[in-house]
């Protein structure tokens, strides 16, 4: 890359590894500062332990699409998660749905003659 020549600093341009996080050019913050990004984002760091395979596979992918693995993975647990729960919501609704079809219901067109008093 020329002097003249810049990189604008954009999610796409880290993605696409325009940008580099070189520890030359990198710093830590503090620790207040990692906390209060990950509060504002919505993040949690956990630990986890996955197999070597499926990590290597989340990295070829990750490298295919040029994103990193990790944001990959989030995503994808984050579809799964999805996807889940609204299978749950519509089982739960369906299964409504059923209880109240099969609960027998009063006979609305039914008229009840009463008989007069002689």
């Amino acid at each position: 890359m020329s002097d003249t020549e810049k990189t604008i600093d954009t999610d796409e341009a880290w993605d696409y590894e325009k940008l580099t996080p070189d520890e030359k050019h990198t710093r830590l913050v503090e620790k207040e500062t990692a906390e209060q990004i990950d509060n504002a984002l919505g993040l949690q760091a956990i630990s986890i332990r996955l197999d070597k395979s499926l990590i290597d596979s989340f990295k070829l992918l990750g490298s295919f699409h040029g994103i990193g693995y990790q944001p990959l993975m989030r995503d994808a647990l984050k579809r799964f998660a999805d996807h889940e729960m609204k299978a749950i919501v519509t089982g739960l609704v369906e299964s409504q749905r059923k209880q109240q079809t099969s609960k027998p219901s009063p006979d609305k067109g039914t008229t009840h003659k009463v008989k007069k008093a002689a």
